[in-house]
């Protein structure tokens, strides 16, 4: 691994993006929150306008920069410049959300081109809150999702989290670190 990394977090809003990042950062995570004032507003009353960063250090000479986009599709141009030399992805999806499969798909989709070349992890959260779908639903909907964009071999790892927990959002960057680098060593 190199010495500066980045992996990026992604997902629809409230998913948890800007918690998980919170948790695991080892700085205080410099945010772009602003009022919600579209259909947001009915889900959560700030929402992320660029982006959230963090940091991570795996050991003295390696450190993981954390990204998060925004939800909403109005900010998909703030995509592209997160992505760029990243190394994978962490997909979070809201469990309490109308419909998780087109969730699932529109951002596969819309992360496409990056996909391609870096590992997927994805993130399940409220599942307390909201037990179906399950992880194999989710897994059955990405095996569909996947043939359909011919894309994402292998299949990702799903996790059930709670981006409050330091250890849930520990174990979704391990196994993309993992992915990345299966000698690579434990995340503080």
């Amino acid at each position: 691994m190199r010495e500066d990394n980045k992996i990026v977090f992604t997902g629809p809003v409230g998913a948890g993006k800007t918690t998980a990042i919170s948790v695991i950062s080892d700085m205080p995570i410099i945010s772009t929150d602003a009022q919600a004032s579209d259909m947001t507003l009915n889900r959560k009353g700030h929402t992320t306008v660029a982006m959230d960063y963090g940091t991570l250090k795996l050991d003295p000479q390696t450190k993981i920069h954390l990204y998060g986009t925004p939800g909403q599709e109005r900010f998909d141009f703030m995509w592209d410049i997160l992505t760029t030399g990243g190394l994978g992805l962490v997909l979070l999806l809201d469990n309490t959300r109308p419909n998780p499969k087109k969730d699932l798909h529109f951002f596969l989709h819309a992360f496409r081109d990056y996909i391609i070349h870096a590992p997927v992890v994805i993130g399940i959260s409220k599942t307390d809150l909201q037990n179906r779908p399950s992880p194999a639903d989710y897994a059955n909907m990405l095996l569909e999702v996947t043939a359909d964009l011919k894309m994402l071999n292998p299949i990702p790892p799903i996790f059930e989290i709670d981006g409050r927990k330091k250890e849930d959002i520990k174990n979704l960057v391990m196994a993309l670190l993992y992915s990345i680098d299966p000698g690579i060593g434990d995340v503080p």
